[in-house]
């Protein structure tokens, strides 16, 4: 992977050596992983300050849940939520404040709140006033791949070609925010892990990442606690498993490792001192030069 400088506003991060963690707090209380966790402001911002103590480079806010069959919430509502935790955020942390939205208002006030990158799970599709937003602020724009809206996303996803639409996809929400004036250089992709996918795409995403290399920007992976690994781990004697059983997070641990591997430059994850530990051992494994002759391990 080639090394490279994010550089935005008054922030900048250094990708490539280091897998870089965005650590995510969901003020919902229907967020499939920690919804009704972090409801208050206190609580959030606890949580936040926690996770960069623990190692993360980025703090993802949501005012809106995404999980499969959610019902948008109010502009005034999404705002209620956020805005009071990224405005004491931004006194208490130096890391960059990401604002999970699709809405270009909600971003706008986000911004002036403190935040600096604009996470935007529809690529700009369902407000394109954000990618004015992105430009005029001078933030990092994030654009996931996504099929269908969230309410609908899980029913039945077909694709004819699931790595060429979804590059095609992300190359067009490339260009429609650099139509309104981002350059792509402060543009990060996100193919959508769990949205509008089966487990089967969602392991083929992740075995083929390094397709997204040709569009020629930054990428992010966000797998935490997400369907997939909790199918795939199912016990037939106790069936699914909750997104806080132990053993769905060691799944998590393990996709993590292989979106590192496979060429994310971002991973967007709960538990951020647990990926961190495994990000050490993954970074050095994928930086490791030749073994001089005698040395002992």
């Amino acid at each position: 992977m080639t090394a490279q400088i994010l550089k935005w506003n008054h922030h900048h991060l250094e990708l490539g050596e280091k897998t870089r963690i965005m650590g995510v707090v969901n003020i919902t209380p229907d967020s499939f992983s920690d919804g009704g966790h972090f409801l208050s402001a206190d609580a959030a911002v606890s949580q936040a300050e926690r996770m960069v103590a623990e190692g993360a480079d980025i703090i993802d806010i949501g005012g809106e849940s995404s999980r499969p069959f959610s019902e948008p919430v109010s502009t005034e509502q999404e705002c209620s939520r956020v805005l009071p935790v990224i405005e004491q955020l931004a006194e208490r942390i130096q890391v960059p404040i990401s604002i999970d939205t699709t809405k270009a208002e909600v971003a706008e006030k986000a911004v002036s709140a403190g935040a600096s990158v604009i996470n935007d799970i529809s690529a700009l599709r369902f407000d394109p006033r954000l990618g004015r937003v992105i430009a005029e602020t001078g933030t990092l724009g994030i654009l996931m791949h996504m099929k269908g809206m969230p309410a609908d996303m899980q029913v039945d996803p077909v694709y004819d070609d699931l790595l060429g639409e979804v590059v095609s996809f992300l190359r067009k929400a490339v260009g429609r925010a650099e139509s309104f004036g981002v350059e792509k250089s402060r543009l990060i992709i996100d193919p959508g892990i769990g949205f509008g996918k089966t487990v089967d795409h969602n392991l083929q995403l992740l075995k083929n990442l390094h397709c997204l290399e040709q569009i020629g920007t930054t990428i992010l992976v966000g797998t935490s606690r997400k369907k997939f690994i909790r199918r795939l781990l199912c016990s037939p004697d106790f069936g699914e498993l909750s997104p806080l059983h132990p053993l769905i997070e060691t799944g998590t641990q393990a996709s993590v490792a292989a979106a590192a591997l496979g060429g994310a430059h971002i991973v967007r994850v709960h538990d951020v001192a647990n990926t961190a530990a495994t990000l050490a051992i993954v970074d050095a494994i994928k930086h490791a030069g030749p073994r001089e002759q005698g040395l002992q391990s």
